[in-house]
């Protein structure tokens, strides 16, 4: 596009001095205008009709005997006549009544037969009736300046708020937001080590008497969904507490300084509702290591770090303001954050094993009407993994299934139904595969299960499915019996020849390979360079961790640096190639040796779509297989 049409197509941004300010000054225009009508309008409403006789004639009344009472108000005469009709008429201003009526020719004696009355005004009546009409436009012009005047300021104004941080307060006395540790579930190491800090603030001087002093600094750390942010909150509402929430990247803004300013207005803020607590959640965005050469000196991210490693440093006494951070990289923090003083206690937020699992599915549970058929331990059992945020949406998913179906209480199916959509994405009926890819499909889940079925340390097989979830066109579902918190150089070698069995059954009956085995080849490559790079399990290479975590190379070098030779990162090659030939050898032999079985499944894939774990061993049995139990896989061996 010429230079020339992207000029004429650009819009800058609005200012008060641009299309905004015009936009709000018309209607402000318009709304005195409609206000001035309105008031014109009501005012003239409320006059008083015109008169409806002379004073001439109402003479003419009165001395004819038709009169029985006047009501003087004002200027305004209000006349009741014997037959209790009524009619208005003016008197002369400045002229008392009886006086025009006896320039009229009425008599004394004929003014005594008609009652008058004089009406009189309240002094604040009188006011507002000489007021109002000119106060009425004033109002409406000063109110109109306001508004324009506070349009044109408000972008100005916002530049003097950069300073301030806007943390969310959640009140101690705000039953509806307090959480206790009867909220949370699980973790309970966790909660024994800020157990320490509620009974801190609750009663210090315990403390203080025998000399202790409680951390100043917290660090939450465990994996996203865990519970950090929940378990910073439960401190607060034990405690009784005001609980000041800001995430770390609020801290950090394009000008140099805000973010610094924004930490000592946190901490004043806290320091003035002590006995409080801060939490930083997500500190990593401003406590990473610093000296990396990214900004200089000036860089705003180093700059807002060293103000909080002040504000924690003890300069001043602040024993009753404990500072919470959550992070689920502690591995990227600064060193000086860690150091006693500062977050010196780092509790371990783990995920939760199958009976924290259950007694997060209770709490998730409580609002939710169940039928007979709910056994929530089944449910803790095949989600090995989960953490209590995906607990949390699978209970809210299985209530979304239930009442997308119209039903008022929520089944087992539809808790089953939701692990796998937790898992995997929802169902993808819509996209249904031809008959050749169906068949394809079929096979190559067929050939994922009968590999995992014959290795020994494989996780058994819960449910086999040719219908897509997510972007899976089919998939293998295979959970282990009892939660690991370690894995086996044999498992995973076992894992990584169950990835091929699909590629393998597909390349054997098609001769030929599609482009479903791609996401199973990325998955196995990573795990063997896993274990021939970080968990030592190469004989070759020995007991050497040459990358990090994500591959990334240690003590700080770059993405792309590397701590070794190119010889080692050959070497490194060839390891992992052994790696996954020798598990392509392993499940193409149970393949070929046992492609009836694998025909079977196939076949009874294309038929009904989807296999359980009870008709999938039924199969596995009909075929010679004896199908994997508890006990067996408890007594294989670790290496």
């Amino acid at each position: 596009m010429p230079d020339s049409k992207k000029r004429k197509n650009a819009k800058g941004p609005m200012t008060p001095g641009g299309d905004s300010f015009w936009f709000n000054l018309v209607t402000g225009i318009v709304a005195l205008v409609m206000l001035a009508g309105a008031y014109t309008y009501f005012a003239n409403s409320t006059k008083k009709p015109s008169s409806d006789i002379a004073i001439s004639q109402l003479a003419a009344d009165i001395g004819a005997g038709k009169v029985s009472a006047i009501t003087i108000d004002g200027n305004d005469l209000a006349i009741t006549y014997a037959d209790k009709t009524e009619k208005t008429s003016k008197k002369e201003p400045d002229s008392a009544l009886t006086q025009t009526l006896s320039n009229y020719g009425i008599e004394k004696a004929q003014l005594d037969a008609v009652a008058i009355n004089v009406k009189r005004e309240s002094t604040w009546e009188f006011w507002a009736t000489q007021l109002i009409p000119f106060l009425a436009p004033l109002v409406l012009i000063i109110a109109f300046v306001w508004y324009l005047s506070r349009q044109m300021k408000g972008a100005g104004m916002q530049a003097f708020s950069f300073g301030q941080s806007k943390p969310r307060l959640i009140d101690p006395n705000d039953a509806n937001s307090r959480v206790t540790f009867k909220d949370v579930a699980g973790a309970k190491e966790a909660k024994e080590e800020l157990i320490e800090v509620v009974d801190f603030l609750r009663n210090p001087r315990k403390f203080l008497d025998i000399g202790a002093r409680i951390p100043k600094g917290i660090l939450l750390m465990g994996g996203p969904g865990t519970g950090k942010t929940l378990l910073a909150r439960a401190v607060a509402g034990e405690a009784g507490v005001p609980f000041f929430s800001i995430s770390g990247s609020e801290f950090v803004e394009m000008f140099v300084g805000v973010g610094a300013s924004r930490v000592r207005d946190l901490f004043l803020t806290a320091k003035k509702a002590a006995p409080s607590i801060i939490f930083v959640d997500e500190i990593d965005a401003v406590g990473r290591v610093r000296g990396t050469g990214v900004g200089g000196g000036n860089d705003e991210r180093e700059q807002t770090l060293n103000q909080i490693l002040v504000e924690m440093d003890g300069f001043e006494p602040n024993e009753k303001v404990i500072v919470m951070a959550a992070t689920n990289r502690p591995d990227v923090l600064d060193p000086a954050l860690l150091r006693p003083g500062r977050f010196d206690r780092r509790v371990t937020i783990d995920l939760p094993d199958r009976h924290d699992r259950l007694e997060i599915l209770a709490i998730h549970s409580r609002k939710k009407p169940f039928a007979e058929d709910v056994n929530l331990e089944v449910i803790a059992e095949r989600t090995p993994g989960f953490s209590g945020a995906d607990l949390f949406s699978l209970m809210n998913e299985g209530a979304i299934l239930a009442a997308r179906e119209n039903r008022k209480t929520i089944a087992q199916f539809d808790l089953i139904r939701s692990i796998e959509k937790v898992m995997l994405g929802p169902e993808r009926r819509s996209h249904v595969l031809n008959k050749k890819e169906k068949e394809i499909t079929a096979y190559h889940e067929a050939g994922h299960a009968l590999v995992a079925s014959m290795l020994p340390y494989a996780d058994p097989v819960h449910k086999i499915s040719i219908i897509s979830r997510g972007r899976a066109a089919g998939y293998t579902l295979k959970l282990p019996l009892d939660d690991k918190k370690m894995q086996s150089k044999l498992e995973f070698l076992d894992d990584i020849a169950m990835s091929l069995g699909g590629y393998i059954a597909e390349k054997m009956v098609f001769n030929d390979v599609t482009t479903g085995p791609s996401n199973d080849l990325q998955v196995l490559t990573a795990l063997a360079r896993d274990m021939v790079t970080r968990y030592g399990m190469s004989d070759k290479m020995g007991t050497v961790a040459l990358e990090g975590e994500g591959g990334r190379a240690l003590f700080g070098a770059g993405v792309d640096g590397k701590e070794y030779s190119e010889k080692v990162s050959a070497d490194i090659d060839s390891e992992v190639r052994a790696i996954i030939d020798g598990a392509y050898a392993k499940a193409e032999n149970i393949i070929v040796t046992r492609r009836d079985a694998l025909d079977a499944i196939a076949g009874r894939l294309i038929e009904t779509e989807t296999i359980e774990r009870e008709e999938f061993e039924q199969i596995l049995i009909a075929h010679g297989i004896t199908p994997k139990r508890k006990q067996d896989i408890e007594h294989q061996p670790l290496v």
